[in-house]
């Protein structure tokens, strides 16, 4: 909403020396947010001229410029010679624009003018064979509406020579442009926006709607013949006519400055006048003329198909959900949103029917959404009008052509409806000092409610607020807290850091997951976070099947990206797309972890309950929102390319490889204090032959390895980049309290080498396992070769252990590590079919 100060000022008794930055600064802590203060940026002496002689001369470019003599009063130069024939000192002047003569009244910058539309000062200087003293301006060098290809010409008498331009024309004007909410329609009127600052300032406000009864008008025979036959459409409906206005008659130039201030452009008088009624007042006005009216206007609900074409030219195809003003042909106007071109008011309108209506809210935004029509009537309509304007806007409309275009008021007032009677809202004394922590009694509160323009009834500890009817969106108890609130000073409210209640900390799950973050930095890996959405590009990348149960998605009603409509399931849809980010600027080696939620829709979808705010759901209630809800369990994933251990003056570096991937899962599991098994496995987005399935207690909980290439050549990805993702929720629960004691033995640890044949397609970790387990005299058995070739038989591979062995009473003898070595062997041919290698 553009508020043009000096307007504003005509409703609020403003403090004289108030600046508008200081005015800006209070409206907007009046929760009315400045968007920016606008003016013209013009400065230097910019004058009324009129023009004394004018000489036409052809160039021989072919081009014909007018060498002027202008009289600019007090600022012409005495040192420049008359004009031929003219006792008047003035200024010499060359002027491209041909719409002016002789005595014109112009606008002229003299030296030293800046313009900010044309980006430079002006300056005396030779062109066309003269001295050009300065320039005759144009609307569109002055950053002013209109013609740009001839200059201004001012109305005969309307100033003199000399006169400041800049007054003249308001280019003095300082303009608020205001942010303003959805839910406080009032303030797109500069009714509403001097009512704020009247009470942010505490000075008198002058209601321009203010006035007598009597005043607006009376039922009579004049009154146009208007049926309702939709009052849930249209509450009220007024209608008043003039006659006789004169079609050549301008709108006051007070008057188009304002509105053109107010970012609307001057039309006509008639349209000038409803535009500047719905600027002044918030409640949006249509004309008719009359002699284009064809029977009474009849307001109802259009049939499906109907059309009509608008003042936009735009023929519109409407629904049985529309509101339509009619005559006896047909729809003439689309209720609330913008009117007929067949009822226009042109240049030849003589005789106006005002038209003042109150529309159903939600019915003209779903108009104005589905006609894809936005027009400041619909603005205004689809937040909600003062439903007790509309014979006062009517009738101030009807003054103002009376006023202004010497027409004559019809008697007769039609008025069909009454304003709605605003719910009265109940709620405790005490609220707004419980709700905002600031210290409001029942006095203040009162206070500032009043000052809003609501009623207020005290019963003891209770307050009834009745809003007023330009207040629509107050509503419930706390509405009426933030009104209370906007007027005590959202500043006042106080900052306090709530007390953390005793023997309350992070929960286990907390701490849980924070170990885990610390581990994953611990191995180098940099934390990230990504939106958790994706879609069906994502999966495709990724090379999904079809019928993977990761396609299916908690798709999201309002998604920020059509190409990304539900939420993730998992977290390497968002790790890839980051790393692709990083590496496209520059960095080669990339290790990025992200810890977070993935979203795993229910078996059979249900929608989900919706409850009252008015109390605590109930523990059932609660159960059936819970079992609708999509699981959500925490994942923790990760990919890496590039180096593993970088290049440098110590040596050759090495690329990351699928163990990698494995051995960070590992150490996670290991600081959590879980046993996993390393299995084999094929999953899509892994490389068949590099991918590990992560196994607790015989459940898959995730998957580690090295990508595709297919996926990696989606997207765009160097080769070798390795990943994994495992249930981090599933780590967590099984993660004792107290983690497992270390056995220490003071005795020497005594170390064996055994080598294995077993089928090639065997896993390393169940063997590993079995060794472990199969004496309690071995520690561990780590893997730490793998032998393929001539020594081993086709189909066979050779895996080397490197063993552990130790007792924790007494020093091994010879025995002790033969019987140990043997029962290793055994439990790996029984339960592996392994052979020793020789």
């Amino acid at each position: 909403m553009k508020v043009p100060v000096s307007w504003l000022r005509q409703y609020v008794d403003l403090p004289a020396d108030l600046s508008t930055v200081d005015l800006a600064a209070r409206l907007t802590a009046f929760d009315l947010k400045l968007e920016e203060i606008v003016s013209s940026g013009i400065s230097g002496p910019l004058v009324v001229g009129r023009v004394l002689n004018l000489v036409k001369e052809e160039q021989k470019n072919g081009k014909t410029i007018n060498w002027c003599r202008v009289d600019v009063g007090a600022h012409n130069d005495p040192s420049v010679p008359d004009a031929p024939g003219e006792d008047v000192p003035s200024r010499g002047i060359v002027c491209g624009a041909h719409n002016f003569v002789e005595g014109d009244l112009v606008v002229v910058s003299l030296p030293g003018t800046v313009l900010p539309a044309l980006g430079f000062e002006i300056s005396a200087r030779k062109t066309y064979g003269h001295v050009s003293d300065g320039m005759i301006c144009s609307s569109a060098e002055l950053g002013l509406p209109g013609d740009a290809s001839g200059i201004i010409v001012l109305e005969p008498g309307s100033a003199a020579p000399g006169d400041d331009a800049i007054a003249l024309l308001g280019l003095g004007e300082e303009v608020l442009d205001l942010e303003v909410n959805p839910d406080r329609a009032y303030a797109l009127s500069l009714r509403g926006v001097a009512r704020d600052a009247a009470i942010a300032f505490g000075v008198p406000f002058h209601d321009p709607a203010d006035v007598e009864a009597e005043t607006v008008a009376t039922a009579g025979p004049g009154a146009y013949p208007v049926q309702v036959q939709d009052p849930t459409a249209c509450p009220v409906f007024a209608a008043l006519t003039v006659t006789g206005v004169d079609p050549s008659a301008v709108t006051p130039p007070w008057l188009a400055q304002r509105i053109e201030l107010a970012g609307m452009r001057s039309i006509s008088l008639a349209v000038d006048v409803t535009n500047y009624v719905m600027l002044e007042l918030g409640f949006p006005i249509h004309g008719y003329d009359r002699s284009l009216l064809k029977g009474p206007l009849v307001v109802r609900r259009a049939s499906d198909g109907e059309k009509l074409t608008t003042l936009d030219g735009v023929t519109r195809t409407l629904t049985a959900e529309d509101a339509v003003v009619t005559d006896d042909r047909g729809p003439v106007g689309l209720g609330g949103v913008m009117g007929g071109e067949e009822v226009e008011m042109t240049s030849t309108t003589t005789d106006v029917v005002i038209e003042a209506a109150v529309w159903t809210a939600p019915m003209i935004a779903r108009t104005a959404r589905t006609q894809r029509l936005t027009s400041e009537a619909a603005k205004r309509n689809e937040r909600g009008v003062d439903p007790t304007l509309p014979a006062h806007a009517a009738r101030r409309v009807a003054d103002l052509l009376v006023e202004h275009g010497g027409g004559t008021l019809e008697d007769g007032l039609t008025l069909i409806g009454e304003a709605p009677v605003p719910a009265d809202i109940v709620l405790r004394a005490d609220l707004s000092a419980r709700v905002t922590g600031v210290d409001i009694d029942t006095i203040a509160a009162v206070e500032a409610l009043e000052a809003n323009g609501c009623a207020v009834e005290v019963d003891h500890d209770w307050l009834t607020v009745t809003p007023p009817p330009w207040r629509p969106d107050l509503t419930d108890p706390y509405d009426v807290v933030e009104d209370v609130l906007r007027v005590v000073g959202y500043d006042q409210v106080p900052s306090v850091i709530p007390v953390a209640p005793a023997g309350r900390g992070l929960s286990v799950a907390q701490k849980l997951r924070r170990r885990a973050g610390n581990i994953l930095a611990g191995e180098g890996l940099v934390e990230v976070k990504t939106f958790p959405f994706a879609g069906p590009a994502d999966w495709d990348r990724m090379g999904l099947p079809a019928d993977d149960v990761r396609r299916r998605q908690v798709l999201l009603e309002n998604p920020l990206s059509a190409e990304e409509p539900g939420l993730t399931t998992t977290l390497l849809s968002g790790l890839l797309r980051s790393l692709v980010l990083n590496i496209g600027r520059g960095h080669a080696d990339v290790h990025i972890t992200e810890t977070g939620r993935v979203f795993l829709p229910q078996a059979v979808e249900a929608e989900a309950p919706i409850y009252g705010v008015d109390r605590r759901p109930t523990v059932e209630e609660l159960d059936a929102f819970a079992a609708v809800l999509p699981h959500q369990p925490y994942h923790v994933g990760l990919v890496m390319s590039g180096e593993r251990v970088r290049s440098g003056w110590a040596g050759a570096g090495r690329p990351v490889t699928w163990a990698d991937a494995v051995a960070v899962v590992r150490h996670l599991a290991t600081a959590l204090h879980v046993d996993i098994e390393v299995e084999a496995a094929d999953q899509a987005p892994w490389h068949p032959g590099r991918c590990a399935a992560i196994v607790l207690d015989g459940v898959t909980i995730g998957h580690a390895g090295e990508l595709h290439p297919r996926v990696l050549k989606a997207y765009g990805l160097p080769p070798r980049v390795v990943a994994a993702e495992v249930d981090l929720d599933a780590l967590i629960a099984a993660s004792p309290a107290v983690g497992p004691r270390p056995d220490f033995s003071a005795y020497p640890v005594a170390k064996e080498d055994l080598a294995l044949v077993v089928d090639v397609s065997a896993a390393a970790g169940p063997l590993a396992t079995t060794l472990a387990s199969s004496s309690p005299l071995i520690e561990s058995a780590r893997l730490f070769d793998v032998y393929t070739g001539e020594q081993v038989a086709e189909g066979k591979k050779s895996l080397a252990f490197a063993l552990r062995l130790r007792a924790p009473d007494r020093t091994l003898t010879d025995e002790d590590i033969k019987g140990a070595r043997e029962a290793a062997v055994s439990a790996a041919a029984s339960q592996h079919g392994a052979t020793l290698r020789t």
